[in-house]
């Protein structure tokens, strides 16, 4: 099973030198993959959670291609329906050619009414022009002359069983965002899934967290190792760590989390 870092491409510590950092301690501690997340409008409900600078997903992506060697890089998620899909078909294509093929594109619906008004894409329909914007960027890249068009990996986000049934009809992986393990078992069980490759937080703490509602990737290392462990015995081919909970102001003090990381890191290459 691999191994992912989301990296926060947004909030008021994160600059040029952090994001290069970020790259450089994701790719040195030896994680498979580097992704980072999609905003296009800074609306108050966009800026509540993840306030400017924003850097846009494939232009930050496409820097950090020139930084590192061998992560993988990714977006989790790219919001499909803010862009023309042959304008996303042609942006993905570039990028994964000129990173060497280390593409993976996650892609979702959103969740952000202001910004979809401010784009002029009614939110109502925000399903099924994802699932339009799929079928086109698949048709796109079929026609596409080239050796690495068909190669990229799609990974649809999302925890309801409409994602499911997008990932089974347009997807290479179900990528779920900080769901429970039931949730993941149900759903490994119910569906011939094409892959598994959930997202779950990443929140070390000194102490194990009682709690039966503890979430996926919190807690005390040996909890966080258990979590891993039991999603590889549950077939995930990818688990990538989210280390932002939601405060802006953790962009400004990433060492904690790149401890964490070299927690995990060190300790999962030894667990069997």
């Amino acid at each position: 099973m691999q191994l992912g870092v989301n990296v926060p491409n947004f909030g008021p510590g994160t600059d040029p030198g952090v994001l290069r950092e970020w790259a450089r301690t994701v790719e040195g501690l030896g994680f498979d993959l580097l992704m980072v997340s999609d905003h296009v409008v800074n609306t108050p409900d966009v800026a509540e959670r993840y306030p400017a600078p924003f850097y846009d997903p494939f232009t930050t992506l496409s820097w950090l291609a020139g930084l590192t060697t061998k992560v993988r890089l990714g977006t989790t998620v790219l919001i499909l329906p803010y862009r023309h899909p042959l304008l996303v078909a042609r942006m993905a294509v570039s990028l994964n050619r000129l990173s060497g093929g280390r593409l993976v594109l996650g892609v979702g619906v959103g969740w952000a009414r202001q910004e979809y008004e401010a784009l002029g894409v009614p939110f109502t329909a925000r399903g099924r022009l994802t699932d339009e914007y799929l079928a086109t960027l698949r048709e796109a890249w079929r026609e596409e002359s080239g050796d690495q068009a068909g190669s990229i990996p799609v990974w649809v986000g999302g925890n309801s069983d409409a994602a499911i049934r997008r990932t089974l009809r347009y997807g290479d992986a179900w990528h779920p965002l900080r769901v429970t393990l039931p949730r993941l078992r149900a759903a490994v069980v119910d569906h011939a899934l094409p892959a598994l490759a959930p997202r779950i937080a990443l929140r070390l703490t000194a102490a194990p967290i009682d709690d039966p509602e503890r979430a996926l990737g919190t807690g005390s290392l040996e909890q966080i190792l258990g979590d891993l462990g039991q999603l590889r015995a549950l077939g995930a081919e990818t688990v990538v760590l989210d280390p932002y909970h939601g405060d802006p102001e953790e962009t400004r003090r990433p060492q904690a989390a790149w401890q964490a990381l070299t927690a995990v890191a060190t300790h999962w290459r030894t667990t069997p």
